[in-house]
């Protein structure tokens, strides 16, 4: 169903494997697992082998022992960290309220210039959009994340967080659209469902749901997806505008999850 193609990067999918399935596995996942796993979405042996020596090296993926003394590998800490903040972003059902905003104000000494780039990267990749230079402004509900997020950095020194709201002098809708390109957002949104719209729509003429025909797109799907939620940080509806795509693409997502996840945990065997 699904296409495989570069936009689906094997440590990415890797990422979203472990997000959707291993870390629900009772051990480390065999190194012999995740090989047979990642190529039902195209990845060969070698680009797995690589990609988890990257996630290694990056303190996400711990290499351990299986029951049986198999090689494997185990999220860190860390790692559970992040998908557990990721959860409430990827997997939200309810529409997004308005409540309020937080702020990260950060000042960077010129010695250590390059943090204030990381620091930028990283507010980037949370959802913040930029209000004034080093004032970026997100949803309110983002806050516990942002803080795990620049504390695990060590970055956290350098950031005044505030929660607040907006009281002009400009609308907020007319700020949002400021704040935000919300034209490269929604074009986002437009892709994903130019790749998956049509894969819910084969399904839902479907009666049986195979575990491996499942699981593999039901990976591709999560892999496109979660990255979404940071690019769109969950802006309430009214202050979008009226043909906003991310509703549809959340009820897209939504449906292949209920439809796949499921029957895709059998054929990964947790």
């Amino acid at each position: 169903m699904a296409d495989v193609s570069d936009q689906h990067a094997p440590r990415s999918l890797i990422v979203t494997f472990y997000g959707a399935y291993g870390r629900f596995a009772t051990g480390p996942v065999p190194v012999a697992e995740l090989i047979r796993l990642l190529a039902a979405v195209g990845v060969d042996a070698p680009s797995v082998r690589s990609s988890v020596s990257r996630l290694k090296r990056r303190g996400l993926l711990l290499p351990a022992r299986t029951a049986a003394g198999a090689a494997g590998y185990a999220l860190s800490p860390d790692a559970r960290q992040l998908l557990d903040d990721g959860d409430r972003r990827v997997y939200a059902t309810a529409p997004p309220k308005d409540e309020g905003w937080v702020l990260a104000v950060f000042s960077v000494p010129e010695s250590e210039r390059q943090k204030r780039h990381v620091l930028r990267s990283r507010l980037a990749g949370l959802g913040f959009g930029t209000a004034a230079p080093g004032v970026w402004i997100a949803p309110a509900r983002l806050y516990e994340e942002t803080r795990h997020t620049l504390e695990r950095l060590g970055l956290d020194p350098y950031v005044d967080l505030f929660r607040g709201e907006h009281l002009g002098f400009a609308p907020t809708g007319e700020a949002v659209a400021r704040w935000w390109d919300l034209a490269a957002v929604a074009a986002r949104h437009e892709e994903f469902l130019d790749r998956h719209a049509g894969v819910l729509r084969a399904w839902e003429s479907r009666e049986d749901t195979p575990s491996e025909e499942a699981y593999r797109d039901y990976l591709l799907a999560l892999d496109s997806w979660r990255h979404l939620p940071y690019a769109d940080p969950g802006l309430p509806p009214e202050l979008l505008p009226g043909d906003w795509p991310g509703a549809r693409s959340a009820a897209v997502f939504q449906a292949l999850h209920e439809r796949l996840r499921d029957a895709g945990a059998r054929f990964a065997g947790v």
